[in-house]
């Protein structure tokens, strides 16, 4: 296998992400990964690295990337909504289809937790990705704003901008947010889709997954992962969740 930096540019900044390639000549499928909010193309537990990887060496190319203002790429998470974010995945699309190594039409998506629904958007609006998996994938953006704290809201409204544990989440985030409805996107692919979620996550709610396979009229299959939390974070549930995702690209790319 062989894993290289790599770069695009969209609206003048720099997207940072690594590409793994399969041993052997192309042209291979690939899949591209999305992270979470205020992740990175790494993941908690390396989960990211560790999915790309598996996904070379079964023949499988896979392009993890940094969403503008996330991890090493340009720009300011300020600026970070779900459309800047939807925006990144399409042109990381666009930029593995013109990869020499890349059977451009043979092209898949992964999103984990908020880039679940942006994974879910960006497959929609692209209309030629093949595989979909979504992992603990937000279905409701309106619950962002419902469940903020009062003293939250006062600081948004005041300043514009609230302090996410060290990441400056600006108003138009929100306003972005409830203008999108990844649910409605949903019913536009017509893929296959695969959704991933842990019985028991404390940050999106299973019920988002079931809500995701309800609304998709595609090629679909739901998989809960027994008492797993948000990110898989035991080694048990990880090895679960990556074979499962292996099989679905093994057999829709």
């Amino acid at each position: 296998m062989a894993e290289h930096f790599v770069q695009f540019r969209v609206e003048g900044q720099a997207v940072y992400g690594m590409i793994h390639l399969p041993e052997g000549k192309g042209k291979f499928p690939a899949v591209a990964l999305c992270h979470g909010f205020t992740g990175n193309r790494i993941e908690a537990h390396r989960l990211f690295v560790k999915m790309a990887r598996m996904l070379a060496a079964n023949g499988i190319a896979a392009l993890r990337f940094d969403f503008r203002g996330s991890g090493e790429s340009e720009g300011d998470f300020e600026q970070v909504t779900v459309s800047s974010e939807i925006t990144d995945a399409l042109a990381a699309l666009d930029f593995l289809r013109k990869q020499p190594e890349i059977a451009s039409d043979r092209i898949g998506l992964l999103g984990l937790s908020l880039g679940g629904c942006v994974a879910t958007c960006t497959a929609a609006r692209d209309g030629k990705v093949k595989a979909l998996v979504l992992w603990a994938a937000v279905a409701d953006l309106k619950d962002l704003s419902e469940r903020m704290p009062p003293e939250a809201r006062e600081s948004l409204d005041r300043q514009g901008w609230i302090d996410f544990g060290g990441w400056k989440v600006s108003k138009a985030f929100y306003e972005d947010a409830a203008k999108i409805d990844p649910l409605r996107e949903a019913l536009r692919y017509d893929g296959a889709v695969l959704i991933v979620h842990g019985a028991n996550d404390p940050v999106v709610p299973a019920d988002h997954a079931h809500r995701y396979h309800n609304a998709f009229q595609c090629t679909k299959r739901l998989h809960i992962v027994s008492e797993a939390d948000h990110t898989f974070a035991r080694l048990s549930w990880e090895e679960e969740v990556m074979k499962v995702t292996l099989d679905w690209f093994k057999a829709h790319l």
